[in-house]
């Protein structure tokens, strides 16, 4: 690996402190940023996210999808930690926190607010950035396209009914433009374009031109990553500064429901013994959350200026250092798994180790 790629947390690490500053320095510059939006989904951001998830897309091998129905191990693992744990732990951590041990702290009307935000996250699993934690883990690129679209049919189904049991709510409306429109954004878009792109340079007899075209990518994803960290940071730059004991209350459960949902999830693909390059990505699946949702819900049910909201963001702001965290763990813990078959023509971004 490179220099810039070896280092690539600490450039993470660089790009949230350049994003608070930048935000505090010019908040106009980024309030415009943030309005352009459409259903909740900031247009930018969406481009950067596309940028990272293209190169992953046009590695996808579709006469290969359909082995995965052969080793279901990981899809099952997957949808029990997004169905059956994550929403319930992150509930139980929400009311523990705010209702038992931060209760001096949070007055009862926010902590109820802050609770139905973790909430609202734990039950939207994540559409957009497992392409990239997939790729980061060397992930099979077949079976993350797999387990991401039976996630996104299932939250379709199940995110509303999930919400409202736990929220305590009877008229929990999804946001049905946030949801297709990340999904064709995220899934769709970036799909039909990685399978022309691959159709056309496997119609080229010069040799493996997928690898070669997948690799000048490679700096345009971690481009990409770090300048969505810049702009998440910079957008809620004054509510870091002005809210900083309450960003810290709401990061706690937060940060140990993912590593604690991640342990979990971890240990059972070890018993249940599957090859890295499912493992990695199951997991990391398991574990991110789909913000753009949550935050439209909370909005939506709560309002913008609520705790909830504020849950949701605070979410958004712990994810990227978190999961990254979480891949350079996958990637140093690779001798515990088998080693998978990614495929000739996989070469996703160099690991962060």
């Amino acid at each position: 690996m490179g220099l810039f790629e070896r280092y690539l947390s600490l450039w993470v690490g660089l790009c949230i402190v350049a994003g608070v500053l930048l935000g505090n320095v010019m908040p106009a510059a980024f309030q415009l940023i943030a309005s352009l939006e459409y259903a909740h989904v900031n247009l930018v951001v969406a481009v950067l996210i596309w940028i990272m998830i293209y190169p992953m897309m046009v590695q996808i091998d579709f006469s290969a999808v359909a082995d995965v129905r052969n080793k279901p191990r990981g899809l099952i693992l997957t949808l029990i930690v997004n169905w059956a744990i994550k929403p319930f732990t992150m509930a139980a951590l929400g009311w523990l926190f705010f209702k038992v041990i931060f209760a001096g702290w949070v007055d009862p009307q926010s902590a109820t607010e802050y609770i139905a935000g973790m909430i609202l996250l734990g039950v939207a699993p994540c559409t957009a950035m497992v392409f990239v934690w997939s790729q980061l883990t060397h992930g099979d690129p077949d079976y993350t396209l797999v387990q991401v679209s039976v996630n996104d049919i299932i939250m379709v189904f199940a995110f509303a009914p999930l919400a409202a049991l736990l929220l305590g709510m009877s008229d929990i409306a999804v946001p049905w433009q946030t949801l297709l429109l990340s999904v064709v954004l995220y899934v769709l878009l970036p799909l039909l374009a990685g399978a022309f792109t691959r159709h056309r340079l496997e119609a080229d007899p010069a040799g493996n031109r997928v690898g070669a075209f997948v690799g000048r990518l490679k700096p345009w994803s971690i481009i990409g990553l770090l300048a969505t960290v810049v702009l998440l940071f910079a957008f809620q730059a004054e509510k870091i500064i002005g809210q900083p004991q309450t960003i810290v209350l709401i990061a706690i459960p937060l940060l140990i429901q993912t590593y604690g949902v991640f342990a979990m999830a971890y240990a059972a693909a070890k018993a249940v013994s599957l090859p890295h390059n499912i493992a990695g990505p199951a997991c990391l699946i398991g574990t991110s959350n789909f913000f753009e949702l949550a935050v439209a819900v909370a909005i939506s049910l709560f309002g913008l200026n609520s705790g909830a909201a504020l849950a949701t963001v605070v979410g958004v702001l712990v994810e990227v250092p978190v999961m990254l965290s979480l891949v350079a763990i996958v990637n140093r813990t690779g001798h515990w798994f088998e080693r998978g078959d990614t495929g000739a023509s996989s070469m996703p971004m160099d690991r962060i180790d």
